[in-house]
C-alpha cells in the first residue's frame, strides 16, 4: 500500500468552520485530499488510510480512550509529564470543552470521515468505495463513541455551506449502511492494513454492541439491549469465526503485538501494517510512553496502569507478564505487565537517575510521582538485535484495531444480553475458552462484572476500556486516585467550542 506525504490545504473542513481554509501539515500523517471534481484513485484511498497513522499516538483517540479508565493514567513525575495538567485532567473527568487532546482528536477523527467521504463519492470502483465505507464507518464510530454527535458535509457543497449534524442514532445507522456495503463488496484475504470483509464484520459487531448507548435517550444509562442486537453480534461473530481467525495457542498471547505478528498472528483482523523500511503506524509509542529512562531501549518514562487492574489477575495468566524468547533474554525487558526490580541486558538490574534501584512499584501518585512509582505495561516490544541493541528499525511490528479475542468475548457478552448462537454456544464457555490457553483458571459461571473483568484482562491497553466501561455503566465509578464517582455526562466528551461557535447545527453536549 503506497504511502503519500505531503502538505495539503483542505477547505471548508466541516471540524473546523462553516467556511474558510485552514492548512494543515501532513507530515506526520501523510493523507491527501480528493481534488475536486477530480475522480477518486487508489493513490486518494491511500491517504484515507493514512488518516488513520494518527491512532497509533500516545495521544489524543487513545488517550480519550484509556486514561479516563481504571487501566491507565498519566502521573505527573516532578517536571516531567505535567502538560499543564492534561494526562490528570483526563483521569479525574475534570476535562473542559478548551481541552487541547479532546480538539485535536475531533479534528483528526472527522478529517478521516471527510476525506473518506470524498473517495466515496468520487470513486470509480466498488473495490475503492467498499474500502473508503469502512474507514468512513471506522472514524465516524469513533466520532459517535466520544462525542456523540457528527457533522457532515458533502464534498461538493459550496465552501460557505453549513454542515449538516447527525444525531447519535442517524450517525450510527449511516455507520452500519456503509459497513453493509463493504461486507457486501470486500474480499476475504486475510491482509491486516486492507480493509476486508472480516473487518466490516468486526466492527458491525461492535456497533450493534454499542447501539443501546447510542440509541439511549439518556446520556450514561440505565442501557436496554434488543435482542436483535445482540443476534446481530453473534451472527457477525460466527462469520469472523467461519473465515479462520483463531486464538493464539497457548504461551502464544502476545504473538499478535510482536515484531513478527504479520506473519505469526492467527487473529489480527484489522489495522496498521508496518515493515522496518515503512512505518506508518508506529507501535513504538506503546512501549516508550512507559520504559524508564534507564532500560534497553529507553523510554519516556511516562504512564502506568493502576494497582488493582493489575491484581486483577491471576499469577498464572498469560496475559500478566512473560518472559518472552528473544526480547527478555536480549535486553531483560518482559511482555505484559512490569514490576518489580527491573533488569538490562545480561541480567544486570537497573537502577535510576540518581543511583537507586530502578523499582516498579505498585502505589503511584497522580500528581507527585518518583521516576520509579507505577506498574509499565508492554503490550507491544521491540526486536533487538542479537548483542541486546535495539535498532531504529525495531518498530515494525503491525498496529492492531481489531482482533479475534474482542469479537469471541463480544460475543460471549451478546449471548449473557439475551442473544441466541445458533452454533448453541454459552457465554461461560466462549469466557473459558478465551482464558483457558492464557493459564488462567477455569470459570463457573459469568455476569455482567465478569464478563467486563475478562474484557479487560484480554484487551487492555487496546484502546477500548472506556467504550466497555461506558457499555456496563461503570465508567464513571471511583477508582484509585479518582475517589468519588463522577456525573454520567462524561461519558460523552464535550463538543470543541470552536466548532460549536462556527457551526450553529451542533449543541453543545449536556453537563459542558
Amino acid at each position: 500500500m503506497k504511502n503519500i506525504t505531503f502538505k495539503a490545504t483542505i477547505c471548508g473542513m466541516a471540524f473546523l468552520a462553516a467556511t474558510g481554509c485552514a492548512k494543515l501539515d501532513e507530515k506526520v500523517y501523510g493523507s491527501r485530499s480528493v481534488d475536486a471534481g477530480g475522480v477518486a484513485s487508489a493513490a486518494d484511498l491511500n491517504g484515507v488510510y493514512s488518516q488513520l497513522n494518527g491512532q497509533t499516538d500516545q495521544a489524543n483517540t487513545y488517550a480519550l480512550q484509556e486514561h479516563p479508565t481504571d487501566e491507565m493514567m498519566g502521573p505527573t513525575r516532578g517536571t516531567d509529564w505535567g502538560d499543564f495538567g492534561a494526562w490528570r485532567k483526563l483521569h479525574t473527568h475534570t476535562w473542559t470543552a478548551s481541552h487541547g487532546q479532546i480538539n485535536d482528536t475531533w479534528d483528526q477523527l472527522n478529517i478521516g470521515v471527510f476525506r473518506a467521504t470524498q473517495v466515496i463519492t468520487r470513486a470509480t470502483t466498488d473495490q475503492i468505495k467498499a474500502e473508503a465505507s469502512f474507514l468512513r464507518a471506522y472514524f465516524m464510530f469513533q466520532v459517535v463513541d466520544l462525542y456523540g454527535q457528527q457533522p457532515f458535509r458533502d464534498p461538493d457543497a459550496p465552501n460557505s455551506s453549513i454542515p449538516t449534524v447527525m444525531t447519535r442514532t442517524e450517525a450510527t445507522n449511516f455507520m452500519i449502511k456503509d459497513l453493509e456495503f463493504a461486507e457486501s463488496k470486500l474480499g476475504t484475504a486475510p491482509n491486516i492494513g486492507v480493509a476486508s470483509k472480516a473487518a466490516a464484520q468486526a466492527l458491525l459487531a461492535k456497533i450493534y454492541l454499542n447501539k443501546a448507548v447510542y440509541t439511549s435517550a439518556t446520556v450514561g444509562g440505565p442501557f436496554t439491549f434488543a435482542k436483535a442486537d445482540m443476534d446481530k453480534v453473534i451472527e457477525y461473530a460466527n462469520k469472523i469465526t467461519t473465515a479462520g481467525y483463531t486464538l493464539e495457542p497457548a504461551g502464544k498471547y502476545f504473538q499478535d503485538f510482536a515484531w513478527d505478528n504479520s506473519e505469526q498472528s492467527h487473529g489480527n483482523i484489522f489495522g496498521i501494517y508496518n515493515i522496518p523500511s515503512r512505518v506508518p503506524g508506529s507501535s513504538k509509542n506503546r512501549w516508550k510512553m512507559g520504559l524508564h529512562y534507564n532500560q534497553t531501549p529507553d523510554g519516556w518514562n511516562g504512564f502506568t496502569t493502576l494497582a488493582d487492574f493489575y491484581k486483577s489477575f491471576e499469577a498464572s495468566d498469560e496475559r500478566r507478564g512473560v518472559a518472552y524468547p528473544g526480547l527478555t533474554d536480549k535486553v531483560g525487558l518482559r511482555a505484559g505487565f512490569a514490576v518489580g526490580q527491573q533488569y538490562g541486558p545480561g541480567g544486570v538490574a537497573l537502577k535510576q537517575r540518581g543511583g537507586q534501584p530502578l523499582v516498579f512499584t505498585e502505589t503511584v501518585n497522580l500528581n507527585f510521582s518518583t521516576e520509579a512509582q507505577g506498574i509499565r505495561v508492554f503490550k507491544y516490544f521491540p526486536h533487538p538485535n542479537t548483542d541486546g541493541t535495539v535498532p531504529d528499525n525495531s518498530e515494525d511490528n503491525d498496529y492492531v484495531m481489531l482482533r479475534y479475542g474482542d469479537v469471541l468475548l463480544e460475543k460471549a457478552e451478546a449471548i449473557m444480553r439475551g442473544g441466541t448462537d445458533p452454533l448453541g454456544q454459552t457465554a461461560l464457555s466462549i469466557v473459558n475458552a478465551v482464558r483457558s490457553p492464557r493459564g488462567a483458571s477455569t470459570l463457573s459461571s459469568v455476569d455482567a462484572k465478569v464478563m467486563l473483568a475478562e474484557r479487560g484482562r484480554e484487551l487492555y491497553y487496546e484502546g477500548w476500556r472506556r467504550n466497555d466501561l461506558i457499555r456496563f455503566e461503570k465508567f464513571n465509578d471511583p477508582v484509585d486516585q479518582r475517589p468519588a464517582a463522577t456525573d454520567k455526562t462524561k461519558t460523552l466528551y464535550p463538543i470543541p467550542q470552536r466548532a460549536v461557535d462556527t457551526n450553529p447545527n451542533l449543541k453543545q453536549n449536556p453537563g459542558y
